[in-house]
Parts: C-alpha cells; sequence; structure tokens
C-alpha cells in the first residue's frame, strides 16, 4: 500500500555532513584560506590586547604621570602669562595644540604596544594572506530564514553560554578584588588628590590584569575549539576528494585513455623501424627482443623493438617477412626486456651474450 505525505522531505538532511569523513586537502585548505576563511578566535586577540595594554600601563604608568602633570602645569601657565597679557584666539590655539601634541607623544608607548601586539596575534593565528572575499557582499546573508536559524544555531548558543560566563566572572573577580582592597579605599579621604589618583590606578590596573588573565585563559580554550571546530567543516566526503583529484591530476579515465594512445604510438614507430633488426632474440613465447648493430653509428647494439606475449608474437611475425633471423635464448631475451629500454645501448654486462647471438647470425648470412 502506497504511503502519501503531507510535506516532502529529504532523509538526507538529517544525515547533513555525515558522510565527511576525510581529511581536508592541502588545495581545500588553501581554497579557504583565499576565501577568508581560517581557525581564528576573537577571544584570543581580545585577550592578549588587554594583557599587552594593561602592563604596557604598570611599567610607563609612571612617565605616563610625570608626563601628564608637567604637560598639565605648562598648560596652565601659559594661560596665566596670556591672561597678564594680550589674550587672543591664535596664541591660546597654539597653547591647546602644544597640549594636545604633548599628550599624544605620551602615549606613544601605549598605541605603539596596542598596534603591534593587534597585528602579531592576528599574524600568528592566520598566518600572511590578504584577501578581499570577506569583504565583498553575500545576498545569501540577507536570507531571513537562514538568519533565523543562525540565531539559533549551536555555535550561537555555545556564544552565549561563553558570554554569560564572562559576566559573571568578571563580577566575580571585581568584587573579590574591592573586598580586599576595601580598608585601602576607606583612606581616600585623608590622602592628597595625587596619591588617590595613584592609589586608585594601581587598583584598576591589578583588577584589569586579573581579568586579562583570565580572558587569556579562555581565549586559548576558544582557540583550540575554532581550530577544532573549523577542521570538522573542513571535512570532506569520499567524492569530493575524488572530484578534487580529477580537477588538479586529470580525470584517471583520460589519463589512461592518453597513456594507451601514447603507447600506441611509441609501438607504431618500434614496428616500422624493425625491419632494420640484424636480429630478435625470443624467450620463445612470452618474450622478443629486436636488436640492431652498425659500428659506424653506435659503440654497442641498440634496441629497436621489444614486447611481450601478443606483441612478441607481432615482432616474430615481421620478423619472419622480413627475413629476419629468429634466435631463442631465454635467459637474453628476459634480460633485455627488463632492463633496457626500447632505443637504448645494451648495457656492457650483457655484452658477451649478445655478442654471441650477433656472430652465429652474421654467421648463417656469411658476413663473417
Amino acid at each position: 500500500m502506497d504511503k502519501y505525505y503531507l510535506f516532502p522531505y529529504n532523509l538526507q538532511f538529517f544525515a547533513e555532513g555525515a558522510d565527511k569523513t576525510e581529511q581536508p586537502t592541502a588545495k581545500k585548505l588553501l581554497d579557504a584560506r583565499k576565501e577568508g576563511q581560517v581557525a581564528k578566535s576573537k577571544e584570543l586577540t581580545t585577550a592578549v590586547e588587554l594583557v599587552a595594554l594593561f602592563l604596557t600601563l604598570k611599567l610607563f604608568v609612571g612617565y605616563i604621570r610625570d608626563r601628564l602633570i608637567e604637560n598639565f602645569n605648562n598648560t596652565f601657565n601659559n594661560m596665566d602669562m596670556m591672561l597678564d597679557g594680550e589674550f587672543t584666539i591664535s596664541k591660546a590655539s597654539k597653547v591647546m595644540n602644544d597640549s594636545i601634541l604633548r599628550i599624544i607623544i605620551t602615549c606613544l608607548p601605549i598605541f605603539a604596544v596596542a598596534v603591534g601586539v593587534s597585528f602579531t596575534i592576528n599574524l600568528y593565528q592566520v598566518k600572511w594572506q590578504l584577501s578581499g572575499k570577506p569583504l565583498s557582499p553575500k545576498f545569501s546573508k540577507m536570507n531571513p530564514v537562514s538568519g533565523f536559524k543562525k540565531i539559533f544555531s549551536k555555535d550561537k548558543l555555545f556564544s552565549l553560554l561563553v558570554e554569560i560566563v564572562k559576566i559573571f566572572t568578571i563580577i566575580y573577580i571585581a568584587y573579590n578584588t574591592l573586598k580586599s582592597e576595601w580598608n585601602t579605599l576607606l583612606v581616600l579621604y585623608d590622602i592628597n588628590l595625587i596619591q588617590a589618583i595613584a592609589l586608585i590606578g594601581k587598583l584598576v590596573m591589578d583588577l584589569g590584569l586579573k581579568i586579562s588573565m583570565f580572558f587569556l585563559i579562555l581565549g586559548l580554550g576558544d582557540y583550540i575549539y575554532q581550530k577544532l571546530k573549523f577542521n570538522k567543516d573542513m571535512r570532506m566526503t569520499k567524492q569530493e576528494v575524488k572530484d578534487e583529484f580529477k580537477q588538479s591530476e586529470g580525470d584517471p579515465q583520460v589519463k589512461g585513455k592518453i597513456r594507451s594512445k601514447m603507447r600506441e604510438a611509441s609501438q607504431r614507430r618500434m614496428m616500422q623501424r624493425l625491419p632494420e633488426a640484424d636480429v630478435v632474440i625470443t624467450n620463445p613465447t612470452h618474450f622478443a627482443a629486436a636488436i640492431k648493430y652498425d659500428k659506424d653509428t653506435s659503440e654497442a647494439p641498440i634496441l629497436i623493438a621489444k614486447g611481450a606475449d601478443y606483441l612478441a608474437n607481432k615482432i616474430k611475425e615481421v620478423a619472419r617477412e622480413n627475413q629476419i633471423e629468429i634466435v631463442e635464448n631465454k635467459p637474453l631475451a628476459r634480460m633485455l626486456y627488463y632492463n633496457v629500454e626500447v632505443g637504448g645501448e645494451i648495457p656492457p654486462e650483457l655484452y658477451q651474450m649478445t655478442a654471441e647471438v650477433l656472430a652465429y647470425v652474421y654467421k648463417l648470412k656469411g658476413k663473417i
């Protein structure tokens, strides 16, 4: 009895990715890099940048503090001098521009470290590969259905869980840090402004370093997860591996046909030269090797044709048609077939056996 369903469905939908069992090939990974698809953790980048920022602040805090105080004093001294004399917009602008320039120069170490660390950590993760593909618009991303699916995807739920963990962990670290420094904070009313700023600055930097180290641990875990996820996403089916091999190396059937055509052409040329042979040495049934020796053109006899089974019989037929002597010598025929290429000279270790056969043929023909 036939069954009818209200909605058509495809069972393969439920097994999506199940047949991707093969590791990605080098070409697949290279193509992915060109498309801008790499294993990259934004969490790790942010964490390293935060650690570098707070360490730089801790190292240069004295220098930055002294320069900012000096700049503050210079700026207000210059403003007092202008107020005592003739006040103009151009003089005020010059004072403010000089003050801003000194602030920028003072903060240069922080800017330099931020740019350098950001570039280095991204270069470490994705290596050097410039690609404009990620910037090109993709209309498939504008599909509201696929966008809705992504909101409730496994990756989005995992990201939401990570964000919740981050928030609660930051609150916990901040609470414990402030709790341990509570007695120190109570003396802020009893100290001067410079000391209070230094105390708060130290507290902020210690708190920032603790949070940054937590982010660094989280970032390393996320980087490992992204590497594993990327490798899983890049896996290929057996059919994809075969198709890629066909594209890069050529269709095996086509290559086989090309080799067959080349072999046939080579055999035709070989059979055309066969009437020039002095002798055909046989196995006698499996192998045949045709030899020509011309002392004026070569130092050793030349193998101009060889073959096994069917081709060996063809060589013997042509030899009979052209009155070429056929000599049975099983070991020599086998060694010539396996060790000498067509058009190549007979190797020295076979000189003696070959010379005996040629001497026998020349004697039959009355050449010696």
